[in-house]
């Protein structure tokens, strides 16, 4: 076989040699590596019908393409080997223990509570908190930073364990998926009267992927039809036998409720971690860790959460969290007392950051700021070359009829997420009887009730299908991802409509005529009655921002349980506002329905106009 030539130049050809390159490469840094010119390779890649520009960031597989055309095997460094080699060449060692033996000493396990929803997780965290955290000071806990050390006595020796205080599994998935070793420990929580529910089963798997030791806490057993000997007999079926049966897991009894057990629970953790783990650092060196979770504050600027895993973090430290730097201007602990420094374990708020870092992202601590900026830089730009490589245009309903008639798919693929089993087995089942003709396959990939999720996005992203939503929403942070992989999430509260714009699609008849986009989330967090406008609701402002006038729909544990409102009402404090801002707490008067409860998410959003194709 020839070496490609352009315009008569014969290229550089490999025998076969590895060339190694970074996500989201450019033809200008394969040229480099092979001594080759980019714009040649601009010409291979256009005979192999590929447009392609030389300073572009390309996917993986267009390199891998443009390797075996050349004769190249390209190897693609994985983000934890960039990254190592980024530090490699500043003469920093990440993730090592520096100094001897002598040098260690014993560090507070840290600990994750998982379980299924409403099976007692955050009063399980609240329990402890009140018991251990925050005993005798007046007006609880004063500023929550998303972690917190609770102490208990074994032994006649006190000791402290540290609480990440994270919302379900989300950030320890994230934290894991980045390759953090975030957790030494894993607390799963199982009502005693619901015994093992789906997300339980999804919560012990993370828990066993991350090869972390599980206590199991039996909660709720001063409920009605509590049964602790049932969760352990289903518990068995996973793996987890008990102590009591001649297994290594330790279960306790517990009742968050009425604070029963928990200091067993306490004493089961440190037992666990004694027994299975060797865990010691190093508290003299500089300090390394991982950011637990961060968010923009208005009065402070970047603010992030971050546990410190080895050496001591103190005040004036130049450190770097991801693609973020910055002198640490000062330190809260969980309390909200400032403090100057933290040691091995220990959880902090850290200010002082330049942007807000991701969880799960590692932070060091290093001499200079210049030094602390360029690493920054490089992890940034690294970052920003992959996800340009990653963005591609999915299939959306709208160009489904373009796609279909260039013959770039031959099925449409669905996943749909609904409030209730029997509106999603009736949705499926009248989609699959739909009449599309033999050139198209109509595929349910995933059916499920509740939110749609983060996971409901990654499978769609991997086989590009659109997501349903019969009433219910996307949760967390799906919406977002949604949007940055360019996956089309659809939400409906008619099966009929579902049913016609999925077979218009089908026929190349949907055109485009409104969409309706999010403007931001709110959390009810106390009622006031008024005698003249109803129910009032008390809420922080989650996300995005609430106008007056807005449009807003209810939703209740995942589920949509009132669509078509307005917001008719926004205060602040005493004043009337036209919009509250992410962050911000404020009151919501949402007209003539006063059917509200704690908890609730008011989502506003708006319909706009979207440009026919």
């Amino acid at each position: 076989m020839q070496a490609p030539s352009v315009g008569g130049v014969m290229l550089p050809r490999g025998k076969g040699e590895t060339v190694r390159l970074s996500r989201g490469a450019s033809l200008t840094d394969f040229a480099e590596k092979i001594n080759a010119n980019p714009a040649s390779l601009v010409q291979v890649m256009f005979n192999l019908g590929e447009m392609v520009t030389a300073t572009q960031s390309v996917s993986d597989e267009t390199l891998a393409l443009l390797g075996e055309e050349m004769n190249y095997v390209v190897q693609i460094v994985s983000p934890e080997e960039e990254d190592r080699e980024l530090l490699e060449s500043f003469d920093i060692e990440f993730g090592e223990d520096e100094g001897g033996e002598e040098a260690m000493v014993a560090r507070p396990p840290v600990v994750t509570v998982m379980g299924h929803v409403d099976h007692g997780k955050t009063r399980l965290l609240d329990a402890i908190r009140k018991t251990n955290v925050i005993e005798g000071e007046a007006g609880g806990i004063t500023q929550h930073i998303g972690a917190y050390q609770a102490r208990t006595e074994v032994n006649d020796e006190e000791r402290k364990i540290t609480f990440i205080d994270t919302p379900g599994h989300e950030a320890f998935t994230a934290m894991r998926a980045r390759g953090a070793k975030s957790t030494d420990i894993a607390i799963l929580v199982v009502a005693a009267n619901d015994g093992v529910m789906p997300q339980t089963i999804e919560a012990l798997n993370h828990a066993k992927a991350a090869e972390v030791p599980i206590v199991v806490a039996v909660n709720k057993i001063d409920v009605e039809g509590a049964d602790p000997t049932k969760v352990r007999g289903q518990l068995t079926e996973y793996g987890l036998i008990a102590e009591e049966y001649g297994g290594d897991t330790m279960f306790v009894d517990i009742s968050a409720k009425q604070g029963e057990n928990i200091d067993s629970l306490l004493e089961a953790v440190v037992l666990t971690a004694d027994a299975a783990l060797d865990l010691r650092a190093n508290p003299e060196q500089q300090a390394q860790g991982i950011a637990i979770e961060a968010h923009l504050d208005r009065g402070r600027g970047a603010v992030a959460t971050v546990l410190v895993q080895r050496g001591t973090l103190r005040v004036g430290d130049t450190m770097v969290v991801g693609d973020a730097h910055g002198r640490v201007r000062a330190m809260l602990d969980d309390k909200g007392e400032h403090i100057k420094e933290a040691g091995p374990a220990t959880p902090v708020l850290v200010l002082g950051l330049t942007n807000v870092p991701g969880a799960g992202d590692n932070f060091l601590v290093v001499e200079e700021d210049r030094t602390a900026r360029q690493i920054a830089e490089k992890r940034a730009a690294r970052e920003r070359n992959a996800a340009f490589a990653k963005r591609t245009r999915r299939v959306s309903l709208e160009d489904l009829d373009k796609v279909l008639k260039a013959g770039q798919v031959q099925n449409l693929n669905l996943i749909i997420k609904g409030d209730a089993s029997g509106s999603v087995e009736a949705l499926e089942s009248s989609l699959l009887q739909l009449d599309v003709g033999e050139e198209v396959d109509l595929r349910i990939l995933h059916r499920g009730v509740g939110a749609v999720t983060e996971t409901d996005i990654d499978l769609a992203t991997g086989s590009d299908a659109i997501v349903i939503g019969f009433n219910v929403r996307a949760e967390g942070r799906a919406t977002q991802l949604a949007e940055r992989e360019g996956v089309d999430v659809r939400y409906y509260s008619v099966i009929y409509q579902v049913i016609e714009e999925i077979e218009a699609a089908l026929k190349g008849m949907l055109k485009p005529e409104y969409e309706e986009v999010e403007l931001g989330t709110a959390e009810i967090r106390e009622i006031f009655r008024s005698s003249k406008l109803g129910n009032i609701a008390g809420v922080l402002i989650r996300s995005g921002e609430v106008r007056r006038n807005a449009k807003a729909r209810v939703v209740r544990d995942g589920k949509v349980v009132a669509e078509n409102l307005n917001i008719d009402g926004l205060r602040r404090f005493k004043d009337d506002v036209t919009e509250i801002r992410e962050g911000f707490e404020g009151g919501i008067n949402l007209g003539n329905y006063n059917d509200i409860k704690v908890d609730d998410v008011i989502a506003t959003y708006e319909m706009r106009e979207k440009p026919r194709g």
